[in-house]
């Protein structure tokens, strides 16, 4: 019932419905009043929220008109650091693709698991959840977007079912994170737990949440074999485009690319893992894997700098979604209203049972993550808040922790100001109309889960 009421609605072109949230948010600036938390420096020298510090300030300070289209720009020198990511990312994977490696490859895996769609979606999933609930993987599943499309087109699946399997593990492992440095260790750093603490009970969570994720991406996948019309995105030309043609013999040379890739990807992780690497480091990181793919793959220097210029083209769009979708929470930022909508959320939790609390905080989360979907950022503002609230009700720190997770993990599969979500959609060429159709029914399973889990914390004293 629920998909049949999701196929009837009609969402305009993502730029017009993020330019639309603009607006709101504008618009909000002039209505919500302005008002802030006194903010101090933590021992790691973060800039925190004092709780019970807000004020409501004299002065409503709205954004003017100029500010409605400056913030653009200035979003987009803001988000600078993940959007050059995608160019260059798009740059270097279009170089990898043109040594001929990745149909290649793709060739082999087909011929492998060409009739196991199922393990392919499982394994899949279970490789992407477990790589963000350890090491905080987003952005950098941004270079697979289109490998894994292509992929699942020449098993005779389509876009949303390769973006599917990456973005649902992708949510499900930020949501019930064991060890993710950028959202669980803040989150529990800034609301004095021991870090790492509660990891058992997170464990055993995974299992029903990535059952409920295979199972709906598998149902879709199912419906999509036995009639390729059944997809949502059939009649989208941009999203049929990955196909991987005639697929070539595997040569040395091919083999050779594939070794510099792994090796990339290799020292990808362990940067991130030793020394903290982020866009910048990553970024040059690829632009590195693009000339040395070059190299090996013999292409010559004219043909790499045309595949590479192409590819980084390609993704101009995207680029100019992200920085939209970050102008949103920084004209409420400007403005001051942020902290305001922030407190209001946090005041309605202040009644209730702890199983209700923790529900509540839930939901105030899973919102507050449209206006904020940095996860580190939304930590630093909400947690000095919800922690606090969670001890006057009988809800233990952990479980405030656990609370703000899933809000914040499962809502990045579904919030088009996430620019990690708006990155991949624009590489698969897939609209925001027809994600909202596919994930919208398993969002609400997983949000339903998420309360149960949290009710279930409630109760056996999880801290």
């Amino acid at each position: 019932m629920l998909r049949n009421l999701l196929e009837r609605v009609s969402v305009p072109h993502t730029l017009v419905l993020l330019l639309g949230f603009l607006l709101i948010a504008w618009t909000a600036t002039h209505i919500i009043p302005a008002g802030a938390f006194e903010m101090t420096t933590d021992d790691a020298g973060r800039e925190v929220v004092v709780p019970g510090t807000f004020e409501t300030l004299d002065e409503q300070s709205g954004a003017s008109i100029a500010e409605l289209f400056t913030v653009i720009p200035r979003a987009l020198a803001d988000a600078q650091g993940i959007i050059f990511f995608v160019l260059i990312v798009g740059g270097a994977l279009a170089v990898v693709r043109e040594t001929g490696t990745i149909d290649a490859i793709l060739g082999r895996v087909l011929d492998r698991f060409g009739q196991s769609p199922l393990l392919l979606i499982t394994g899949g999933m279970a490789m992407f959840a477990g790589a963000s609930a350890t090491f905080g993987m987003a952005e950098e599943y941004i270079p697979f977007a289109i490998i894994l499309v292509a992929l699942c087109l020449a098993m005779k699946l389509d876009a949303i079912v390769a973006i599917g399997t990456m973005v649902v593990g992708y949510g499900i492992g930020y949501g019930v994170a064991l060890l993710n440095p950028f959202t669980l260790l803040v989150a529990q750093d800034v609301a004095d737990v021991a870090p790492g603490s509660g990891m058992g009970y997170r464990a055993a969570l995974i299992v029903p949440f990535l059952a409920v994720g295979i199972h709906h991406v598998w149902r879709y996948a199912q419906r999509i074999q036995q009639d390729p019309m059944q997809s949502l995105v059939h009649d989208v030309p941009a999203a049929q485009e990955h196909d991987l043609g005639e697929i070539p013999a595997l040569q040395t040379r091919h083999w050779g690319v594939s070794a510099v890739t792994l090796t990339g990807l290799g020292v990808l992780v362990w940067g991130i893992i030793q020394y903290g690497w982020y866009l910048t480091e990553l970024s040059g990181l690829f632009i590195v894997l693009a000339l040395v793919a070059a190299l090996v793959g013999r292409l010559g220097a004219d043909a790499a700098a045309k595949a590479f210029s192409k590819g980084a083209a390609q993704l101009a769009g995207t680029a100019l979604l992200i920085g939209v979708a970050r102008a949103i929470a920084l004209i409420m930022e400007d403005a001051e209203v942020l902290h305001t909508v922030v407190y209001a959320g946090a005041s309605l939790l202040e009644w209730g049972t702890a199983e209700v609390a923790a529900v509540g905080m839930l939901f105030v989360q899973s919102v507050l993550n449209l206006v904020i979907p940095s996860g580190s950022g939304q930590a630093f503002v909400t947690m000095p808040l919800m922690a606090p609230i969670g001890d006057l009700l009988g809800v233990s720190r952990q479980i405030s922790v656990l609370a703000f997770q899933l809000g914040d993990g499962l809502m990045n599969m579904i919030v088009p100001t996430n620019p990690v979500l708006m990155g991949i959609l624009g590489l698969a060429g897939i609209p925001y109309d027809r994600w909202l159709r596919f994930i919208g029914p398993l969002i609400l399973k997983l949000l339903a889960l998420s309360a149960l889990a949290l009710v279930g914390a409630v109760w056996i004293g999880y801290a």
